[in-house]
């Protein structure tokens, strides 16, 4: 299965401001964007909570972008090409996620805090995330999880 939006031609910018425009439709209030190489920070305030995603972005120099699937070595502008797209394909998966959060919050399917928990950020600066996945990963490492309990519904 390819990726979403794989072979978009909709540039960042479009994107990023589709993002702020949806936010500003659903209510949010402050927005703000942080881009460096490496990554973005979408950060907006919405419902008394701020919400933060971090997007990491490719590395140019990444072997997928100077060479093809099946091992030629691409020219500059050909690696070039291959790395904006991986841009574009992120940018508008972010887009697409952030508008489900907030479509399936609008319509009633869960609350606020459930759909956005892991990026609500606390006091600390940090996000719920941050905080919490390497508790996660030590309950898991150490085996102290239950197993699944499906319960029949009748």
């Amino acid at each position: 299965m390819s990726q979403y939006a794989s072979k978009t031609q909709v540039p960042v910018g479009r994107s990023q401001d589709e993002i702020g425009k949806m936010l500003s439709r659903y209510g949010a209030g402050a927005f703000g964007l942080l881009e460096a190489s490496e990554g973005a920070t979408v950060e907006f305030s919405m419902k008394s909570r701020r919400i933060r995603f971090i997007v990491d972005l490719p590395d140019p120099q990444a072997s997928e972008f100077i060479r093809t699937p099946t091992g030629r070595a691409r020219t500059a502008k050909q690696a070039g090409e291959a790395h904006e797209q991986a841009v574009r394909q992120r940018w508008r998966a972010l887009a697409l996620v952030i508008k489900a959060k907030l479509e399936v919050v609008e319509s009633g399917i869960v609350g606020f805090d459930e759909e956005f928990l892991g990026h609500i950020v606390l006091p600390s600066g940090r996000t719920v995330s941050e905080e919490i996945h390497p508790q996660i990963e030590a309950a898991y490492g150490a085996g102290e999880v239950a197993a699944l309990q499906i319960e029949r519904v009748r």
